[in-house]
């Protein structure tokens, strides 16, 4: 290991630390969550490596600078996709690879010397905060660098960018040809993130779902049974709503702020029978849109917290974990927060349940949020599949998962094994809410940034009781304009 570079990480981690705790106690004294990045693109806990452990940490904060790393020595560990399925035609091969500041990363990090020894392959990887990592993948591609071998990648943040201007290999021939290793094991919905004009660019790492988390005591005391429909969510959030108590109970809570609300709202829209784009035209105008963005509108404006336009996720899970919400939905990789009775007043009265159905029935996201890529400019391609092909293997999967790190492999769910590392009900919800899942939570546009602010409009006029089909319509013809350039958008 470097360790000056490992003392130099450590010290970044706990001056941001710091610095993320000051600020969200600034905002209201807010329990301090963990924070990583996950599928929408802006800080979400994902799961930390240590056994059961979501209860206490996830993604390490991002460093200041590139912190170029050796794996760490580790004992190696054979199995089923494991040291023993490993070529070694390649020996003597080395890859460059460029991974985020990530629970993944650090987990597979001790694993990468069992992959050294058995394919003489040596791995140089150097590691950038998450969206330091998009900025510099994107201007070493720009000048036409060819020392990148491989990469991790969020698909749907930067995916259709990189696969359109010819920066990831397509993998569809290897994910073929793989044999056991298998590449229908792997959900559906989190193969789907990957898969861009019917080719694969990327192998699914980390998988999120978007689930309601519930106050357990406060559904038994009030005799409500826990919400299946959305007109039961309503009706719940009404029946529990008390903002006059001491201190006060909202029914409801969720992210409110214009960009950082669309992944959220996502679960409302296609519970609604609606979807950002369809058939390459804007589907934000339709009536069923309209309906979604009314009732999200509706259910934050009456039985939700105050200054809810302002929120994103630290603000609604820290009114959740402060005892102040009966329920709130959000990715399923915030759950470590809740659990940690130093961060949380709840921690032992959390409850996991599917997002509720609507007319359409219940279609919560299931995406990959950090997917495995190959670069297209990489003159090991064969070398760097191999890693790859055993970096996400059914054995290294499995060790990685009973770590709770959350994987997208249908077999490692199915197993007894595969689910320890998560508390039991949530591990039922994630497995049925992966059945039903949509394969992204936002519009799959090149400049994602610029759409979700568009579509995010909706949702700030339906919270602001705001004429709802009016604002739906004029955002509906800006999607539009915008969806005619976006596709030849350059970086």
């Amino acid at each position: 290991m470097n360790k000056p570079g490992n003392i130099m990480r450590f010290l970044t981690s706990l001056v941001l630390i710091t610095m993320l705790g000051g600020l969200l106690a600034a905002c209201g004294g807010q329990a301090t969550p963990t924070t990583g990045t996950g599928a929408a693109g802006e800080a979400t806990a994902t799961t930390a490596a240590p056994p059961a452990a979501e209860a206490t940490a996830t993604t390490p904060p991002a460093a200041a600078e590139a912190t170029p790393t050796t794996a760490a020595a580790a004992e190696p560990t054979t199995g089923a996709g494991g040291a023993a399925e490993i070529s070694d035609q390649y020996s003597g091969t080395t890859l460059n690879m460029v991974g985020a500041n990530h629970a993944w990363n650090d987990a597979i990090q001790p694993l990468i010397p069992e992959f050294e020894s058995a394919s003489g392959i040596k791995i140089n990887l150097t590691s950038y905060g998450e969206d330091q990592l998009s900025n510099q993948l994107t201007v070493r591609f720009t000048s036409g660098a060819g020392d990148i071998d491989m990469m991790m990648f969020r698909p749907l943040q930067e995916g259709k960018l990189f696969g359109n201007n010819g920066w990831l290999a397509d993998l569809t021939s290897y994910t073929g040809a793989a044999g056991d290793w298998d590449w229908e094991d792997f959900q559906e919905p989190a193969r789907g993130t990957v898969t861009f004009d019917g080719k694969a660019y990327g192998v699914p790492i980390v998988t999120e779902r978007e689930i309601l988390y519930y106050r357990k005591d406060l559904f038994e005391e009030k005799n409500i049974e826990v919400p299946e429909t959305l007109d039961e969510l309503m009706a719940a959030a009404e029946a529990l709503h008390d903002p006059n108590a001491n201190p006060p109970m909202y029914g409801f809570v969720a992210r409110g702020q214009r960009a950082p609300a669309v992944t959220q709202f996502s679960g409302f829209l296609y519970a609604f029978g609606a979807d950002w784009i369809v058939d390459g035209k804007s589907g934000i105008g339709t009536p069923e849109a309209i309906q979604a963005y009314q009732f999200y509108g509706d259910i934050l404006r009456n039985y939700g917290a105050p200054g809810v336009l302002n929120m994103s996720w630290p603000q609604a899970l820290g009114i959740f974990s402060q005892g102040q919400a009966a329920m709130y939905t959000d990715a399923d990789s915030l759950y470590p927060n809740l659990l940690d009775p130093s961060k949380s007043v709840v921690a032992d009265k959390v409850g996991y349940a599917m997002f509720p159905a609507g007319p359409a029935g219940s279609a919560p996201y299931n995406v990959t949020s950090w997917a495995l890529g190959v670069a297209e400019g990489s003159q090991n391609k064969d070398a760097a599949w191999e890693f790859v092909k055993w970096a996400t293997s059914k054995d290294v999967v499995m060790r990685l998962q009973k770590g709770g790190l959350p994987g997208a492999r249908s077999s490692v769910w199915d197993s007894p094994e595969g689910i320890e590392g998560f508390p039991p009900d949530l591990a039922e919800v994630i497995i049925k809410s992966a059945a039903v899942g949509t394969d992204h939570d936002r519009p799959l546009v090149v400049r994602v940034g610029q759409a979700r602010d568009i579509v995010g409009g909706p949702i700030v006029a339906a919270i602001e009781g705001q004429d709802v089909a009016a604002a739906a319509k004029q955002a509906d013809t800006e999607f539009n304009a915008f969806l005619e350039t976006d596709a030849t958008a350059q970086p």
